[in-house]
């Protein structure tokens, strides 16, 4: 299940490499730069919306039929966009963003679910094995829909990546299930007893439940912004275009590296700690933004996108922590309102800002705030353990 899973996980990380199709997208729909980065707010934002329905689905249902319904979503949402014709370009906030963004969270929600819940003792190395393999998508993706549309153009290419998702779904969505799904009855035993397994309607009404909200929807304010203008935001800070494509390559690098370290770090030093290392340094790191050019600038960015991508494998682990595993599905799902509302809402708000001072300026209080939350809920946990 798990080998099964980070495969399938490979493949939805398609998610991450909007800013390598801006450009192509922009000249086949003779469409403006800035509307077509949109498209990633809108995916990331329905991705958020696909784990929490993903979540809630898995009490009717199995976790392999939600999974495959997830793999198809995004597979013919890809399809649909190769003939989206340029009169209508908006059309692709519906199709790639809303169809491919639910369809890759229903599955993804999914999948690092039932990870969970097959290595309930060692929750952080398995949830980090699952999204790992989601953030490593980049690095492997963005060179290849590079040459891909090179070479046979923006609808070849989507024809190409939509038919072979469908094929890696097909072929694995089968190996996706929870423990009690197989008859073996381990799910029920491999729960902690002495905790409290919240169902989503009571995680709801715990301040616990919006500290941990709120904090990743500060915090992952700070990649939202950058993610669509990696490539032109370093040509702005003196590095050759060709450098921008390979900073894409590097954050894929660091993304994958910080889903797999950062929960595995947490299994030794405890969940909250590791939150506020991660909190903290995508602060500092926004702070230094406001004046660091060329190669620091490549740096800066690529320790943000390291605790980017520690905050996806950690804060699944945190919500089991705190409300339980066996709903942990769907409690998660709606944590990730949080990070849906950033996607939606923050490229947007802080763009209004003048400039690039400002902004970086604003995301780094912005992440600060986060750790404020986590200390609080850190505060508020000990309390609770006192009395």
């Amino acid at each position: 299940m798990l080998i099964a899973g980070a495969v399938l996980q490979f493949s939805l990380g398609i998610i991450y490499v909007w800013s390598v199709f801006v450009n192509p997208v922009s000249d086949y729909l003779n469409w403006d730069i800035e509307a077509v980065k949109l498209t990633s707010s809108f995916m990331l934002g329905f991705f958020a919306i696909g784990i929490l329905a993903g979540g809630k689905m898995q009490a009717k249902f199995e976790s392999q039929k939600i999974v495959l319904m997830g793999g198809l979503l995004m597979a013919s949402g890809i399809f649909i966009t190769a003939f989206i014709p340029p009169g209508i370009p908006w059309l692709i906030y519906i199709s790639y963003g809303m169809s491919g963004g639910f369809g890759v969270g229903a599955a993804y929600g999914t999948i690092i679910s039932s990870a969970q819940k097959w290595f309930p003792k060692n929750r952080g190395f398995a949830n980090g094995i699952t999204v790992c393999a989601f953030g490593l998508a980049t690095v492997v993706f963005a060179p290849l829909i590079g040459w891909l549309n090179n070479s046979f153009g923006l609808q070849s290419t989507l024809f190409i990546l939509s038919g072979t998702f469908f094929i890696v779904t097909i072929s694995l969505f089968r190996f996706i299930k929870q423990p009690g799904e197989t008859g073996t009855g381990k799910a029920a035993s491999s729960l902690q007893p002495e905790q409290k397994q919240y169902t989503l309607n009571e995680a709801l009404v715990t301040r616990e439940f919006y500290f941990i909200t709120l904090s990743l929807m500060f915090v992952t304010a700070t990649f939202f912004t950058l993610n669509p203008s990696f490539i032109t935001l370093a040509i702005e800070r003196g590095l050759e275009p060709a450098m921008g494509t390979a900073l894409v390559m590097i954050t894929g690098v660091t993304n994958a590296l910080g889903r797999l370290l950062v929960p595995l770090l947490s299994d030794k030093i405890g969940r909250n700690n590791g939150a506020l290392f991660i909190l903290s340094l995508t602060s500092v790191c926004a702070f230094l933004l406001c004046f660091v050019q060329s190669v620091p600038f490549i740096f800066a960015v690529a320790l943000i996108v390291f605790c980017y991508g520690g905050t996806a494998g950690i804060y699944p682990v945190i919500t089991a922590d705190y409300f339980g595993v066996k709903n942990v599905g769907a409690n998660f799902g709606a944590v990730m309102v949080g990070f849906a509302l950033s996607a939606l809402f923050f490229p947007m708000l802080i763009g209004l800002l003048p400039n690039w001072l400002w902004k970086f300026t604003a995301l780094a209080v912005l992440a600060f705030f986060s750790v404020v939350l986590i200390l609080l809920l850190t505060t508020r946990s000990k309390l609770k353990t006192s009395s």
